[in-house]
């Protein structure tokens, strides 16, 4: 595989753009983190309330997971070495494993705390206060999700995307203690409070298959999804040199994608022609999916190849 001119300048120019936002999307979750641990233990102190115990820790926890997620996400982004040819990408699918044990065991405490609580409703006390440090919460959460859908657009990153599915699911929380203080400390429906924890610790739970699906899928090497390989089946066959393509195989680490097939082309055309063939479409896919590393191998139509496992 030989990089064109092109080429060269896509790939660098992409990943340290790649790179600086999910820096920065690591940096603003573990600050968002710290700010949302800090009220809502204000806030818990006040009021009593399970609900708001049950968004504090999953702040709590989110700060520990966005943390573990900044280490992992700087070290995925070091530059593949003699030890790790591939690069360092699935340290962010093990980040995104070691969030989920993080999210579940928050899941578990706060169901605990919810059945003691239905078992011996206590009333909440300074509802408003845990209402006005809630609506401070669902705004600062919403610019932080809102600056890590546009990293994930930008780099297709599974850890800044696991962190923003914890982020999302606090938005649901968060409107959920709102419900929970109102009725508890409002309506005097004291076990509203409780149930609406359990409702917080089925959402976190949910959060955390979610991530773990992901997580497996990229340590697993699981193929990229069939519409990304039938986009690189179309850009290899526009080209007018390429008679057919076969044995196309992807797998994703971290935010690069490696993809590798054959190209069929006329099996009298020289070893020079066919290079550039392959260069050519190699670009094309490149520019279609950057950061990814592709692979081209060159055979002449019409011959019989052995028989892979393969989809195309």
């Amino acid at each position: 595989m030989t990089a064109g001119p092109a080429q060269k300048k896509l790939i660098p120019d992409s990943a340290a753009h790649n790179g600086r936002l999910m820096r920065r999307a690591t940096y603003a979750a573990v600050a968002v983190a710290v700010t949302l641990v800090s009220i809502k233990a204000v806030a818990f102190w006040m009021t009593g309330s399970i609900a708001m115990l049950g968004t504090l820790f999953d702040s709590l926890l989110d700060g520990a997971a966005s943390l573990l997620n900044l280490f992992a996400v700087r070290h995925s982004l070091t530059p593949a070495d003699r030890e790790h040819r591939f690069g360092h990408g699935k340290a962010e699918a093990l980040a995104g494993l070691g969030q989920s044990f993080f999210i579940f065991a928050s899941a578990g405490y706060i169901t605990v705390a919810a059945v003691l609580r239905l078992v011996e409703p206590v009333p909440v006390a300074q509802s408003e206060i845990g209402i006005a440090v809630t609506v401070f919460a669902i705004v600062v959460t919403l610019g932080l999700v809102a600056y890590q859908r546009h990293v994930v657009r930008q780099t297709n990153s599974l850890a800044i995307e696991a962190d923003s599915i914890h982020y999302r699911g606090d938005l649901m929380m968060n409107l959920s203690v709102i419900a929970a203080l109102l009725l508890s400390g409002v309506f005097g429906l004291h076990r509203a409070d409780p149930l609406f924890g359990i409702v917080i610790a089925g959402l976190i739970a949910w959060s955390a298959a979610k991530i773990v699906i992901a997580a497996l899928n990229q340590l697993m090497d699981r193929e990229l999804s069939e519409t990304e390989r039938d986009r690189i089946r179309e850009i290899a066959m526009a080209h007018p040199e390429v008679v057919n393509l076969h044995d196309l195989r992807t797998r994703a680490s971290g935010t690069q994608s490696f993809i590798q097939f054959h190209l069929e082309m006329d099996g009298a055309m020289t070893l020079m022609d066919a290079h550039r063939v392959a260069d050519e479409v190699e670009r094309e896919i490149m520019a279609e999916f950057p950061g990814s590393e592709v692979i081209v191998h060159q055979d002449p139509a019409g011959v019989e190849m052995p028989t892979r496992l393969e989809r195309t």
